[in-house]
């Protein structure tokens, strides 16, 4: 399985924001501790979503950067990502791990202890943990659970766990004392005014 990076990229397609700008900004900046997930709305045809990851994992290469789809697995085999992630409402962890094959990364989405355990039981590579904070990046989210919930999901794995969900730089110590390994992020770099420096404030925050 590719290494895991601590700094996950959520790719924002929603109108306005430019996915693959904000990729090449946080590239040079988080190299291998970038992981790439390529979401996209629910009204982006297959085609669409193909065509995107396609340039993602072209810009993604030479930095040697994990790159994963979100939801559509099919997308990932058929533009050669690295894995996918899914979320509740998605593939069962166990088919999508079949559908993925053994070596793959698989990610999947968990907001309390027995869900994660039995997602990491089903073939999870790690766990998205979360919404940590309220955040407007995806409508229809369950209310935030904080850092006590994040941390009971930490203590009751051990798979890496990336905490998402209105994430802000200056929340990543508190949330690595916590036990996580790392963050999610979507708005905290599509809508940074310049997201290389936003980025380098997550890996500084990071490293720490």
């Amino acid at each position: 399985m590719p290494s895991l990076g601590r700094l996950h990229l959520i790719t924002d397609t929603r109108p306005g924001r430019d996915a693959l700008a904000v990729l090449a900004a946080a590239l040079p900046v988080a190299h291998t501790e970038l992981v790439v997930q390529v979401r996209v709305e629910d009204s982006t045809t297959d085609r669409e979503a193909y065509e995107l990851t396609r340039q993602v994992l072209v810009r993604c290469r030479p930095y040697g950067v994990t790159c994963l789809v979100n939801d559509r697995l099919h997308v990932a085999l058929a533009a050669g990502a690295s894995g996918g992630h899914v979320g509740a409402d998605d593939l069962p962890v166990a088919t999508a791990r079949r559908v993925l094959g053994p070596d793959a990364v698989l990610g999947a989405t968990a907001r309390e202890p027995v869900a994660a355990a039995e997602a990491v039981a089903a073939g999870a590579s790690y766990l998205g943990v979360g919404p940590c904070h309220a955040t407007t990046t995806k409508d229809g989210l369950p209310p935030a659970i904080g850092v006590a919930g994040v941390r009971a999901v930490v203590e009751a794995v051990t798979v890496p766990v990336i905490a998402i969900g209105g994430v802000t730089a200056e929340d990543v110590p508190v949330l690595r004392s916590a036990g996580v390994y790392g963050v999610a992020v979507v708005g905290a770099l599509s809508g940074a005014a310049d997201p290389a420096h936003a980025a380098a404030a997550f890996m500084d925050a990071l490293a720490c």
